[in-house]
C-alpha cells in the first residue's frame, strides 16, 4: 500500500465545543465521506456532494487567533467547523494543528474523491468592499484628528491617537489582510485563512 492509500484509509477526527451547554461537535473523515455529529444530528456527507467551503479568518474577544470553515451539501445542509474549543467560562482552547489537519485532510479526500466544490476564502466581496470602505473613513478621521492636535499642540492627545491607530492597525489590519475574498483549488489552500 502506498503512502497515499494509507493516508486515505485512515479516520481522521476533529471536534470541538461551540459553546460552554451541549456537547462536541464531532467530524470524522472517512473513506465513505464526511461523518459529523451536532446538535442531536448526525449524516454522512459523500465527498463529491459537498457543494462549497469557505474559509475565513473569525476572532473573537476570547480568542484572537480563531478560524472557521462553513462547509455547504448539494442538499441545502451547512456545517461550520471552528478552530476553538470552549474549555471553562473564561476559557476559550486554540486547536490549530488538529484544526489544520483536519481542514487539509478534508481538501485532499475531497479532490481524491471527485468534489466540484465551490472553494473560496475570506468574507463576501461585497461585505469586504462595505469593511475597506469603513476602515478608511476611519483612518481619515483620525488623520483630522491628529492633524488638530498637533496644530492646537495637544501632543498628549496626538500621542493617544498615535497608540490607537496602531492598536486599530493591528486588530483590524490583520482581520481585513486575511479575509481578502479568494476563490481557490484544492492544490492551493490559503495560507492566512489557516492556523
Amino acid at each position: 500500500m502506498t503512502a497515499d492509500l494509507l493516508e486515505q484509509a485512515a479516520t481522521v477526527r476533529y471536534a470541538y465545543k461551540a459553546s460552554l451547554i451541549g456537547h462536541a461537535h464531532q467530524f470524522e473523515l472517512t473513506q465513505d465521506g464526511l461523518s459529523w455529529r451536532a446538535a442531536g444530528r448526525a449524516d454522512l456527507w459523500r465527498y463529491r456532494d459537498i457543494s462549497a467551503v469557505r474559509l475565513s479568518y473569525r476572532p473573537v474577544s476570547m480568542q484572537a487567533r480563531r478560524f472557521r470553515a462553513d462547509i455547504s451539501h448539494t442538499g441545502g445542509g451547512r456545517l461550520a467547523i471552528i478552530s476553538t474549543s470552549w474549555q471553562t467560562a473564561a476559557l476559550m482552547a486554540p486547536q490549530d494543528s488538529e484544526y489544520r489537519a483536519f481542514i487539509l485532510a478534508l481538501h485532499a479526500r475531497m479532490a481524491s474523491g471527485g468534489a466540484k466544490a465551490l472553494l473560496s476564502g475570506g468574507l463576501s466581496p461585497a461585505l469586504y468592499a462595505i469593511g475597506l470602505i469603513l476602515v478608511a473613513l476611519l483612518a481619515a478621521g483620525m488623520a483630522t484628528l491628529f492633524v488638530r492636535a498637533l496644530l492646537t499642540q495637544e501632543f498628549g492627545g496626538a500621542l493617544f491617537l498615535v497608540g490607537f491607530a496602531a492598536l486599530f492597525g493591528w486588530q483590524v489590519g490583520g482581520f481585513i489582510r486575511r479575509n481578502r475574498p479568494v476563490i481557490y483549488d484544492f492544490d492551493h489552500i490559503p495560507e492566512a485563512l489557516l492556523p
